[in-house]
C-alpha cells in the first residue's frame, strides 16, 4: 500500500510547511517522514493534524483486490483466468477514433 499523504495535504488546501507548522516540527523533518518510511506514531500525528483517519493516508486499491475481483464502474467481475480478463477487455474496449 502506498502512502498518499501529499495528496491529502493538497485536498485539505495545505502545504507541507503549513502541516509541519501545525504539527510543531520543521518542514524538512516532515518531508523526510513523508518520503521515507514513517512509523505508526508519526502517521497518527500526521492524520490528527490533517483531521483525517490514518486509513485515509494510504492509497486505496482501485481496480482489483486479493480475491480476484475487478471493479469497473459500478460492476464487479470475478477474474479467475486469462480468458476472463480477455473477455472483460473485449467488452470494454473503446473503438478507435
Amino acid at each position: 500500500m502506498a502512502l498518499r499523504i501529499k495528496e491529502v495535504i493538497k485536498e485539505k488546501g495545505m502545504t507541507v510547511q503549513t502541516l509541519a507548522d501545525k504539527m510543531g516540527i520543521n518542514r524538512v523533518g516532515l518531508s523526510n517522514h513523508i518520503n521515507g518510511n514513517p512509523s505508526v506514531a508519526v502517521l497518527e500525528k500526521i492524520a490528527a493534524a490533517l483531521e483525517v483517519s490514518i486509513q485515509e493516508l494510504f492509497e486505496k486499491e482501485k481496480n482489483e483486490n486479493i480475491n480476484g475481483y475487478i471493479e469497473i464502474g459500478s460492476e464487479i467481475f470475478k477474474v479467475t483466468s486469462f480468458q476472463d480478463m480477455e473477455n472483460l477487455l473485449t467488452r470494454y474496449k473503446q473503438p478507435a477514433k
